[in-house]
């Protein structure tokens, strides 16, 4: 076969169902088979379309993603997903194509060095120009992107080894000398761990995305409730735990939930599981929780201690190691020894109820907190969320309760604008089942929205509710606190008059689907309920909402976490009992 076939057949033999792609030049070859194969490929509009969407199958499923694109534009196109799941520890296979070999080096039509280019954002990336090598290559990447610390593989692939003849060789084994992840934790960091958890007074479980790649939320809650520590999970790591449950603390970080930021601030013990002490949990990190010891658990050994020194580092998955934890408890406990954090759960439950999330309803127009806040309680706990990056994001992560893992989709480490409508697409495509919202702004909406023409036409519903409030929110809202109210280059819509450029409901019935807006809070439920029963194409709302509406709490960026802010002038007082 030629090589272009082998590629194809490597891909089915990696057990790949879905591509998300475009062709052209380089990746050519590689098109004419795919029109035999059992996998769908879904053609996007732009390149950065098909890595998010890919990404978004694989945050939903669990599963590698796969994205495909030509070269030069094509590959660099792709940068940016591959760069955001590189952050958030996502699985996925990049597959691109190259000019000729006798021509990379001569900056031939369309040629970019991809894989020098994606090197610091990838686990491994891979250039072919041997046509043998194509299946070995195809089922190293897969292994890399989906074992260890998941992450982006890029496989570059040039156009003569596509159109060359070859024989398919499946590889029996692989051989990756180096690359030996460690999964299973250290028997005697385990025991270290529960005796630091037992003599601990003010433990929290610090709660990171890394729980939710190991699918460990099981595991994790048995723990939480064995020991009855309080938790706290990342904006990586919502749903993790579920938000209903009397322990959890909510989201920490600047714009987390009192009650986590100080649960953390005013710990003597952090039990970090799959998380990396991030500046925008930890805030000024020499004030980070200063009088915690850490118990830090990762399966990547280059994340302990890189930001905050760990007393008790643990390099394993998250899944084992917590079942570690649960059996070296569950033993002390059998023994008569168990931790006294009473006077803790007390003060900390204190902070949490006199100190919920709120928000201001304004006279005119909608609060875009109330309209996410009806929107999850409308479509209910098994909804798959994304989200864009901004305010809307936040408000995301706060006002729906997320009960699952694998429900609440969103960049957090890139933060990519442009993230949320080709995610839902991916997701909706990995879980055909579940209803899928796409939560956006009007600014990030309409970096990616060619997609809802892919979308309409492949036959994928997924939902947008556009918290449109004519600017740049979150860059508004840093204005406003810290620029003297000057807007600089944040306002979307530069005229005064009734005509909004887009019409965002016109755009939505030119991409073939239903659009529907909402001006007034009278409005939130019927709309949502018109949205929710439309299933055949995609639903685009337009949620015209107040446009000096912002994210709190809020710690300033690189301030203490003491110094929250529960509101514009109102930061939180509460004193601590001496426990």
């Amino acid at each position: 076969m030629t090589g272009a076939q082998s590629l194809v057949t490597s891909l089915e033999a990696a057990g790949v169902e879905t591509v998300f792609g475009i062709p052209g030049g380089a990746i050519l070859p590689a098109y004419d088979p795919l029109m035999d194969s059992s996998i769908r490929h879904i053609l996007v509009r732009h390149e950065q379309g098909a890595g998010h969407a890919a990404q978004g199958y694989a945050a939903a499923t669990g599963r590698v993603g796969v994205c495909m694109a030509t070269s030069g534009p094509g590959a660099t196109n792709l940068v940016t997903p591959i760069a955001d799941a590189y952050m958030d520890s996502v699985p996925l296979v990049a597959v691109t194509g190259q000019v000729g070999a006798n021509l990379i080096g001569t900056d031939a039509f369309q040629e970019a060095d991809i894989r020098g280019i994606t090197m610091p954002i990838t686990k491994h990336n891979f250039l072919v120009t041997d046509p043998a090598d194509i299946p070995r290559t195809v089922a190293e990447a897969f292994h890399l992107a989906s074992t260890g610390r998941p992450g982006p593989v890029l496989v570059d692939v040039a156009k003569s080894a596509l159109t060359a003849d070859t024989r398919f060789v499946w590889p029996t084994e692989l051989q990756l000398p180096g690359y030996r992840p460690v999964t299973k934790p250290h028997a005697k960091q385990i025991r270290e761990a529960a005796r630091l958890i037992l003599e601990s007074r003010k433990p929290v479980l610090y709660v990171g995305g890394g729980v939710i790649r190991a699918r460990a939320s099981a595991e994790l809650r048995v723990l939480a409730e064995l020991t009855g520590i309080p938790v706290v999970t990342t904006l990586m790591a919502r749903g993790a735990f579920p938000d209903s449950h009397v322990q959890h603390l909510g989201m920490p970080g600047m714009h987390g939930t009192v009650a986590a930021v100080a649960g953390l601030q005013k710990s003597d013990l952090i039990i970090s599981l799959g998380a990396r002490f991030d500046d925008r949990v930890t805030g000024n990190l020499d004030s980070f929780a200063p009088g915690a010891k850490v118990i830090h658990a990762d399966i990547d050994p280059a994340e302990i201690g890189k930001n905050r020194h760990a007393d008790v580092p643990i390099v394993g998955d998250c899944r084992e190691v917590i079942s570690d934890l649960i059996v070296a408890l569950r033993a002390e406990a059998e023994a008569g020894r168990t931790g006294d954090y009473e006077g803790w759960i007390s003060f900390i439950q204190g902070v949490k109820a006199s100190y919920p999330l709120g928000y201001d309803t304004p006279a005119e127009g909608l609060a875009p907190q109330y309209v996410i806040q009806r929107l999850g309680a409308i479509s209910g706990p098994e909804t798959v969320f994304t989200s864009g990056v901004g305010q809307h994001q936040m408000w995301a992560a706060q006002f729906i309760g997320y009960e699952h893992p694998n429900t609440w989709l969103n960049s957090g480490g890139l933060g990519t604008m442009g993230y949320s409508v080709p995610a839902a697409m991916g997701a909706k495509v990995g879980r055909p089942e579940a209803t899928v919202w796409s939560i956006d702004g009007d600014g990030c909406f309409q970096m990616t929205n060619q997609e809802l023409a892919t979308c309409a036409i492949e036959g994928i519903p997924i939902k947008v509710a556009i918290m449109n409030n004519e600017s740049l929110g979150m860059v508004r809202q840093w204005q406003t606190l810290f620029y003297n109210e000057r807007y600089s280059n944040t306002n979307l819509q530069r005229h005064a008059g009734p005509v909004r450029i887009p019409d965002f409901v016109k755009l939505a019935d030119a991409y073939g689907c239903v659009g529907l807006s909402c001006d007034g809070p009278d409005e939130v439920d019927a709309t949502i309920e018109k949205a929710m029963e439309i299933d055949d194409v995609p639903v685009v709302v337009d949620f015209r909402v107040h446009r000096d509406a912002m994210v709190w709490p809020m710690v300033a960026a690189g301030s203490s976490n003491d110094e929250i802010k529960y509101a514009r002038d109102l930061a939180p007082e509460f004193e601590q009992d001496d426990l």
